[in-house]
C-alpha cells in the first residue's frame, strides 16, 4: 500500500504540476459551470468569444456535454473562479479546478489499471500503473480540461465494479460516464451487454443504477436544447460546423491518413506510446482466461479506434495527440499486467520509451510547438542544442512558479520506470538504452516508410516554347497537403544551364529567395492546406539546350518533397 501511494504520488506530481494556459476547451465548459453555479444554463456574455459554444433559441451554450462543468462546480465556487470568457491566460484557480476534475479522473484511473493489473499478475500492479499513467496519452491531459479521461476513469471504474458483480454501483458510474462524454455511452453499452450475460437480475440493477445520470442527461437536454434527444453538438456554431455537420457529428468512414496520424504520425500512438502494443498483446492472453472481460475492453478500444480514423480532426484541434481515444486507454491498458507476466523485459522497456516520450510531449505540448520528425527528434536535437533548442525554449510553466520542481518529478518518473525493467546480465542501463534506441530507429523506419509527402509543389511556365533572347515566366506552388502546420518551409529552386534569372523572384510570404542558379527561398511556415506563390522570370541565352527544365521541390524538418518540373523547348538561333 505505501508503495502504491508513493507511485500515485510520484505520477500525481509528474501529470498534475503543469500550468497550462486557459483554453477553448476551459472557456466553454467554464462557461456552462459559470452558468449553473447562478441556476442557467445558458451564458451569452461568456460564450460570445469562444470558438466551442452551440446556439438555441437565441442563446449560447456550451457544446460540450455537461458532466465536466457540472463536477467542475465545487472546486469554482470554493476558489471563487470568475467568468472564463476568453483563453490564452494562466490562473492558478482554474488550474486548481482542473485538477480536482480531470486530474483526479486521471488519478483514478491510474490506480484502477494499478489494481486490474495487480489482480491479474500479482507483483506487477505497480509496473503497470506507472506505464499507464505516464507512458500514455492521459499524462499530458491530466492537468488540462478535457472530459476524456474522466469518462474513461468512470466508465472503468464501472467496468471493474461489474467485474466484481455489483451492477447497480456499475451502471451509476458507466451512466455518468456518457454524462461527462456523450461518446463514452457506447461503454456503457458495452458494459450493459457484459452484465447481460450474468442474467436478467444483474442487467436489470445495472440498468436501474445507469438511469438517474442519463435522466440528469436527458433533462439537461431538454431544458436547453428543447428534447431529451437532442444534443448540444446538434447545434454548434463556428468555424468547425460545417465540418461537425458532416457524417455523424463529423464522424465518416475511417480514413487512410488517418490511420497513419492516429498510429505513427507526428503525435501517433506507436510513436510516443509503443507500450500500448504491449496492452493489446495482453488483452489476447487475458482472452484465454477471463474471455467476457477482454472481449469488453477489446471492443471499446476496437469502437473508439474506428471512431477517430473516420472523425474530420484525428488530433481534436489543439492536443498532444489523438485524444478522442483517451476514454478507450484505461480499457487497453487492462491488458497491461498479463503483458508484464509475459515478457517483463521487453514490456519494461517499453514502457520506459513510452515513458521518456509521454514526459517530454507533456513539457511541450501546450506551446503549439510542431514537432519535428516526432517527439524523438526533438529531443534528440535538444542533446545536442541544450537549453538554446526548440524544446527547451517551449517548456510548460508550472504551478509553482518554475519548471525545476517538475523536472524532476519526470526525472524521478523515468527513474522508476527504469528499475522496471528486469536485469539482464546485471546490465539494465545498458539494455534500456539499447531498447530505446532499438525503438526510436524502428519509429523512425516506419515514419519515413509511410509518410506521405508533406509539400506539393507544381509549376507554371506562361510558354512551352521560346527562341534565345526570349523572356519566360514560371509561377511555382507549393502546397501544405498534411493536417498539421509545417514549420521552417523552404523552397528549392534549380534553374537549367542557359537560362538567366531576370531580377528577384516575387513571393507572398517569409523573407524571400537566395541564389542565382539554385534558389532557396524561405517561406516560414503553411498552415493546414495553405498554399503560396512564387513568380519569377528567366531569359533563354543562345547557349541554352533545345529544352531548358524548372525543378523545385519544398523541404520541412528535413523532409523533402517530390520534385515537380516544367520545361520549355527552344527553337534553333
Amino acid at each position: 500500500m505505501r508503495r502504491e501511494l508513493a507511485l500515485l504520488a510520484l505520477v500525481a506530481a509528474a501529470a498534475l504540476l503543469p500550468l497550462y494556459v486557459v483554453t477553448a476547451q476551459d472557456q466553454s465548459r467554464l462557461c456552462l459551470t459559470h452558468a449553473l453555479l447562478h441556476g442557467r444554463l445558458s451564458d451569452d456574455e461568456c460564450l460570445s468569444s469562444s470558438i466551442d459554444k452551440a446556439r438555441y433559441g437565441g442563446h449560447l451554450y456550451s457544446d460540450k456535454a455537461p458532466g465536466m462543468s457540472a463536477l467542475e462546480a465545487p472546486s469554482a465556487a470554493a476558489v471563487r473562479l470568475p467568468p472564463v470568457d476568453h483563453d490564452g491566460f494562466r490562473s492558478r484557480r482554474v488550474w486548481a479546478v482542473r485538477v480536482l476534475s480531470s486530474g483526479l479522473g486521471f488519478l483514478l484511473a491510474a490506480f484502477l489499471v494499478g489494481r486490474v493489473a495487480e489482480r491479474l499478475a500479482p507483483g506487477y500492479g505497480p509496473r503497470a500503473l506507472v506505464a499507464f499513467g505516464l507512458g500514455t496519452l492521459l499524462a499530458p491531459l491530466a492537468a488540462a480540461n478535457f472530459g476524456h479521461g474522466t469518462a474513461g476513469a468512470l466508465a472503468l471504474a464501472g467496468f471493474v465494479l461489474a467485474w466484481q458483480r455489483r451492477f447497480g454501483a456499475a451502471g451509476v458510474l458507466a451512466g455518468a460516464a456518457a454524462v461527462v462524454e456523450y461518446q463514452a455511452a457506447a461503454i456503457l453499452l458495452a458494459v450493459g451487454a457484459y452484465a447481460a450475460l450474468r442474467g436478467a437480475g444483474a442487467i436489470a440493477r445495472y440498468a436501474a443504477g445507469a438511469l438517474p445520470p442519463l435522466a440528469l442527461l436527458a433533462a439537461y437536454d431538454w431544458a436547453a436544447f428543447g428534447a431529451p434527444w437532442h444534443l448540444s453538438y446538434r447545434y454548434v456554431v463556428g468555424q468547425y460546423a460545417p465540418d461537425q455537420a458532416n457524417g455523424f457529428f463529423g464522424i465518416g468512414l475511417p480514413r487512410a491518413h488517418s490511420a497513419y496520424e492516429v498510429l505513427v504520425g507526428n503525435r501517433g500512438l506507436l510513436v510516443a506510446s509503443p507500450v500500448l502494443a504491449a496492452a493489446a498483446a495482453g488483452l489476447w492472453l487475458l482472452a484465454r482466461t477471463h474471455p467476457a472481460e477482454a472481449a469488453v475492453c477489446a471492443a471499446v478500444t476496437l469502437f473508439f479506434l474506428v471512431l477517430e480514423l473516420g472523425y474530420f480532426l484525428p488530433y481534436g484541434g489543439g492536443s498532444p495527440g489523438p485524444r478522442f481515444l483517451v476514454p478507450a486507454l484505461p480499457f487497453l491498458a487492462v491488458g497491461l499486467g498479463p503483458a508484464f507476466a509475459r515478457a517483463p523485459r521487453l514490456v519494461g522497456s517499453l514502457a520506459v520509451a513510452s515513458v521518456v516520450a509521454t514526459t517530454a510531449t507533456t513539457l511541450v505540448w501546450s506551446s503549439n510547438v510542431e514537432l519535428r520528425n516526432t517527439i524523438w527528434g526533438e529531443l534528440a536535437r535538444t542533446l545536442r542544442q541544450g537549453r538554446w533548442s526548440r524544446f527547451s525554449r517551449s517548456l510548460t510553466d508550472t504551478v509553482v512558479g518554475g519548471r525545476t520542481a517538475w523536472l524532476v518529478a519526470a526525472a524521478a518518473a523515468v527513474a522508476v520506470a527504469l528499475a522496471f525493467v528486469p536485469p539482464l546480465r546485471r546490465r539494465p542501463v545498458a539494455l534500456a538504452a539499447a531498447t530505446l534506441a532499438a525503438l526510436a530507429a524502428a519509429a523512425g523506419v516506419i515514419r519515413l516508410a509511410t509518410l506521405p509527402p508533406a509539400l506539393h509543389a507544381q509549376i507554371e511556365a506562361n510558354r512551352t516554347a521560346a527562341a534565345p533572347g526570349d523572356e519566360v515566366d514560371f509561377a511555382v506552388t507549393l502546397q501544405n497537403r498534411m493536417h498539421l502546420a509545417l514549420t521552417n518551409v523552404r523552397l528549392t529552386l534549380a534553374l537549367p544551364p542557359g537560362v538567366e534569372l531576370l531580377g528577384r523572384p516575387y513571393y507572398e510570404r517569409g523573407s524571400g529567395c537566395t541564389g542565382t542558379t539554385r534558389l532557396s527561398c524561405n517561406l516560414d511556415f503553411l498552415e493546414p492546406g495553405m498554399s503560396t506563390l512564387i513568380r519569377l522570370g528567366v531569359r533563354v541565352a543562345p547557349t541554352a539546350a533545345r529544352t531548358v527544365t524548372l525543378v523545385a521541390w519544398g523541404t520541412t524538418a528535413g523532409a523533402a518533397g517530390p520534385r515537380a518540373s516544367a520545361s520549355v523547348t527552344v527553337a534553333p538561333a
